[in-house]
């Protein structure tokens, strides 16, 4: 096979895509992606065996988290550009072996290239199945994986100036043991659960970075509709980027409408005195084919969640910045100071048409944790009373199969004395239904990012105390969510590591998960598949 990629939901023939992948990139791209993750495996053996403290290597530091979010599931398809991170990567490994001393043994630390065809074909023996026992593998990637989604969450709180080094110690020595086959079986699934810990910590960390700078989200309705005046598009999920496109569009006629994981950035008190901030443009992710399209302007991708452009003039109004690339689209890079340019991005939308309308109306958002604590008292009562019955936690991704249409239909089964709390771009499969409220209280409460999953982790950590729960398994809460990525991997791995068990998982369970491996996780923390949207509501309401 030309390569060898499961890492995430829509892997082909749910087993691994072989010769291109699902997502789009190439065999060149995913060989490339392989050497990096090799490369941070040989950096981190720098960092571990010679004892270096992490924050002597701030450079460093910032190198692994951003390497590893360039290789996320639909963030970089730009073989050039991943070719110079695994160059920079293997400069500072060599300058730590020369400023701390060589004691690093394995390969992963010591390799040369210098070309991209060297780099090629080095790639090819160190890649997803150079591990050849298909558990090790299992839980090799299934680690590799969180540390993606912790890296991702990481690298928001850095861009704000919040860092917690306990993080980067943790990658560090979890990726040098991920290249130690001395490492018994039995460490490899405690470091799924220490990863899950540190997962919460991530989430953590940028939960306090976000609120720390931009206040609490709020309850806030976002217009869906469009004016008519030219604008840009902004996807992804990084809020200092949006800070400054906004700074940098104030007066100047330019509209800017979030996109997919940008929608909770409307609601938070910060960007409400952005009046240039006019709202959210399309759905998740998958359906941009058709939206960018329609939208007219140039969009800007701060994060993952590309899909290959099938046109070449849609191609021509994408720009690209952080962990993100593809090739031919203009990227755009901070000065010393972290500040983008985004002028080349404002001039284009000028020359362009407004967006072209494809819905109205508003729908709500704004209901991470302190939101929900304001209204504690309110949900108690109703919970109390019988009013609400059941809380059903569906975050996560979207995705673009047909079997996606299962979280539509069970939102819409679901008994009327129930609310969904939501995150991710799983949401678009159910935030535009008209599905009422219970006493006032919207029966989708929306958190925001896949990120903010970790305010429901907290809201169900508060009413185990209101409610004096021995078991935070034993409140009224079930969880059925929906992958797609890496970050939604650590916020599985995450909640595992809280002691929240019986989670549902779908549209299909992880291929990275071995039949042996797999077998373990759903006998120790009862993880399943979902099956019917019936059979499911019957279950989880105790029918």
């Amino acid at each position: 096979m030309s390569m060898f990629c499961y890492q995430c939901q829509e892997t082909a023939k749910g087993e691994g895509c072989t010769v291109r992948g699902v997502c789009g990139k190439t065999e060149e791209v995913a060989k490339l992606q392989d050497l990096l993750i090799y490369s941070l495996k040989g950096l981190s053996e720098v960092v571990v065996k010679n004892n270096i403290n992490v924050e002597d290597i701030p450079e460093a530091n910032h190198q692994l988290i951003n390497s590893l979010f360039t290789t996320i599931t639909n963030a970089n398809f730009d073989p050039e550009a991943i070719v110079a991170i695994i160059n920079d990567v293997l400069k500072t490994r060599d300058d730590l072996k020369a400023k701390y001393g060589d004691k690093a043994t394995a390969d992963s630390a010591n390799f040369t290239v210098s070309t991209k065809e060297e780099m090629l074909e080095k790639a090819a023996s160190v890649g997803v199945l150079a591990t050849e026992d298909i558990n090790v593998r299992s839980l090799r990637e299934f680690i590799t994986y969180g540390l993606k989604g912790m890296a991702a969450y990481t690298e928001h709180a850095w861009n704000i100036g919040k860092q917690d080094m306990e993080i980067y110690r943790f990658m560090y020595d979890t990726l040098a043991k991920l290249e130690d086959d001395s490492v018994p079986f039995d460490d490899l699934v405690q470091l799924v659960l220490k990863t899950g810990e540190h997962g919460v910590l991530s989430m953590k960390l940028i939960d306090e970075a976000n609120t720390s700078k931009y206040g609490n989200p709020e309850m806030t309705k976002v217009n869906i509709g469009v004016r008519n005046n030219p604008a840009i598009l902004i996807s992804g999920h990084d809020l200092t980027d949006l800070e400054q496109l906004l700074e940098q569009t104030k007066g100047t006629g330019v509209d800017v409408y979030t996109h997919s994981e940008m929608l909770p950035a409307n609601s938070y008190p910060f960007f409400k005195k952005y009046d240039n901030l006019v709202g959210n443009y399309g759905n998740a992710w998958w359906k941009q084919v058709e939206e960018f399209d329609s939208f007219n302007g140039p969009i800007l991708f701060t994060t993952n969640c590309i899909v290959p452009p099938k046109k070449e003039e849609i191609r021509e109004r994408i720009f690209t910045t952080g962990a993100t690339g593809y090739p031919g689209c203009m990227h755009i890079e901070p000065d010393e100071n972290g500040k983008k340019d985004f002028s080349a991005i404002i001039e284009m939308a000028k020359k362009l048409p407004a967006p072209t309308e494809i819905e109205t109306g508003e729908i709500i958002g704004g209901f991470a944790h302190d939101q929900v604590f304001a209204v504690a008292d309110k949900v108690v009562d109703a919970v109390k009373t019988g009013a609400i019955k059941r809380f059903f936690v569906m975050s996560g991704c979207d995705g673009r199969m047909k079997s996606r249409e299962y979280y539509t239909e069970f939102a819409k089964e679901l008994p009327k004395d129930t609310v969904i709390l939501t995150s991710g771009c799983a949401k678009y499969r159910y935030n535009k239904l008209d599905l009422g409220d219970i006493g006032g209280i919207p029966r989708v409460l929306d958190a925001g990012q896949c990120n903010d999953s970790y305010s429901w982790a907290l809201v169900a950590l508060k009413l185990k105390e209101i409610f004096e729960a021995e078991d935070i398994n034993d409140l009224p809460i079930s969880f059925n969510i929906a992958w797609y990525e890496q970050k939604a991997v650590i916020v599985l791995m995450a909640l595992l590591s809280m002691g929240f068990k019986n989670i549902h998982v779908g549209p299909t369970l992880p291929a990275f998960l071995s039949p042996d491996v797999a077998e373990f996780v759903i006998k120790t923390f009862g993880l399943a598949k979902n099956d019917t949207v019936e059979d499911d509501i019957k279950l989880f309401m105790g029918k």
